[in-house]
């Protein structure tokens, strides 16, 4: 009997189709390859083993159900595997908080965030930090907060709706397209950055 099959032997995008196919071995290679990653991760994120562990099973199950919508020309097999990773690790986190952050906690968040800069902030963000910032302050002042709520204040959208006293769909939109203003800030700013050859 052989100890590791010839899938153990596969690329990552074969191991996936594979795996997309229901190909049993495939799918042992599939985890046995990518387990120790999908774990690190989940227990980074959650930092708690007992949940971790869940939390990697329930992801090799989203990626079972998506391997079939997988395009390596988009991403590695390991980074759309850590990309479900990390939001199946957010959901259970989210999941377990006991109870909704404070408003007077989000306010502070949302004060601190979009606050104007001084000479002594200035001195301790990084470069990178100080840009994104920036980006965010561009934006319209509703997305700014829904943002900010969302990605630093770890509000699901619901929790966004409540705090802003706005419908879920309202609350839904700022983020996402906060996000897609802030995203093609930053293309814009890799463009501007690249120097001329």
């Amino acid at each position: 009997m052989e100890l590791f099959s010839r899938a153990d032997r596969a690329d990552d995008a074969s191991l996936v189709a594979g795996f997309a196919l229901g190909d049993e071995q495939a799918a042992v290679a599939f985890v046995r390859r990518f387990q120790d990653a999908v774990y690190g991760l989940a227990l980074s994120v959650t930092r708690d083993p007992a949940l971790a562990e869940d939390v990697s099973q329930e992801v090799f199950v989203r990626a079972w159900r998506a391997a079939g919508s997988y395009d390596a020309r988009r991403a590695s097999a390991l980074t759309w595997l850590l990309t479900i990773t990390r939001n199946a690790a957010i959901d259970a986190v989210r999941a377990r908080r006991p109870v909704p952050v404070l408003a007077e906690t989000l306010e502070r968040l949302l004060d601190v965030s979009l606050q104007s800069e001084s000479p002594e902030r200035l001195a301790l963000v990084s470069l990178e930090s100080d840009r994104a910032v920036r980006r965010l302050r561009a934006l319209p002042v509703e997305q700014a907060r829904a943002v900010v709520l969302a990605v630093l204040g770890g509000c699901t959208a619901q929790e966004v709706g409540r705090h802003e006293d706005i419908p879920l769909g309202t609350a839904k939109t700022r983020i996402r397209t906060g996000l897609r203003r802030l995203r093609e800030a930053s293309k814009e700013e890799s463009r501007d950055d690249t120097p001329p050859r």
